[in-house]
């Protein structure tokens, strides 16, 4: 099949368990396109990226190597929210490329492997993180239900993304941690008007603009768009386009609940 392309405008085209613990709530802050709170990992308290689209707990190799840790696998407590787990994996990565940008250093990410036994709560405006463990959320009013993809380790829905004359849905990873409205594999879109290509992918300078997106039965146009690599699904949807609803990850049943911010 053929990468769909470009205009030289640079409009984006496309073709077609966490162990146990009690409910925690927190502040955050919705910046830089994600949503950030404090936590702590193996007692290296800072401010974390929580990002539903990241397979694996990660600590800031500078805040590593501040606190005399080495390796890059590692195994400590977490707390985030309030609550506490006393033994959890997490791996020493440079975070350099994804955190530059913030005013305030960040210490790491908590990712899905954290999280994925939970009922997850997220708003954008006012910010706040909500984790319950199975069975004690309270109801939620939701919009939309979306099914969660079962056995990849991220949050992983269904959407579509559209240039005009051409389209594609399937699965994208759903990541409050994502700072760009939704990426596009590289595999399946391209940016032939973008004089540096690499620069769309994340953590890079560039943007191109995406004609048409589908989720949670609503229709966006014109959003902030890139370019993904690597991923298990089409694409990545991150936070300029999920602050538009309050979210609750049901990863127990499998589900992704949505109702209009505000």
């Amino acid at each position: 099949m053929k990468p769909a392309f470009l205009a030289s405008s640079a409009l984006l085209a496309v073709l077609a368990s966490a162990g146990q613990a009690a409910a925690g709530e927190t502040t955050c802050w919705y910046e830089q396109g994600v949503v950030v709170a404090s936590a702590s990992i193996d007692g290296l308290a800072g401010d974390y990226i929580l990002d539903t689209g990241a397979p694996t707990t990660l600590l800031h190799e500078t805040k590593a190597q501040g606190a005399g840790l080495t390796g890059t696998a590692l195994r400590g407590p977490v707390r985030i929210a309030g609550l506490s787990w006393p033994d959890r994996p997490f791996s020493v990565v440079d975070l350099d490329a994804r955190t530059w940008a913030f005013p305030t250093p960040i210490a790491g990410v908590i990712g899905a492997d954290l999280l994925s036994g939970f009922v997850v709560d997220v708003s954008f405006e006012p910010c706040r993180i909500a984790i319950y463990p199975r069975g004690e959320a309270p109801a939620f009013l939701a919009e939309t239900s979306l099914p969660l993809k079962p056995g990849v380790g991220v949050a992983i829905a269904r959407a579509a993304a559209s240039d005009g004359p051409r389209s594609l849905a399937g699965d994208f990873v759903i990541a409050t941690g994502a700072d760009t409205a939704m990426r596009l594999g590289a595999d399946l879109a391209t940016v032939p008007g973008a004089a540096k290509p690499q620069e769309l992918l994340p953590y890079g300078e560039g943007r191109a603009k995406l004609r048409a997106a589908s989720f949670g039965a609503r229709l966006f146009e014109n959003l902030d768009g890139g370019l993904v690599q690597g991923e298990p699904a089409a694409g990545v949807i991150g936070g300029p386009l999920l602050a538009r609803w309050r979210l609750r990850f049901d990863f127990p049943r499998g589900r992704l609940l949505l109702r209009p911010a505000g």
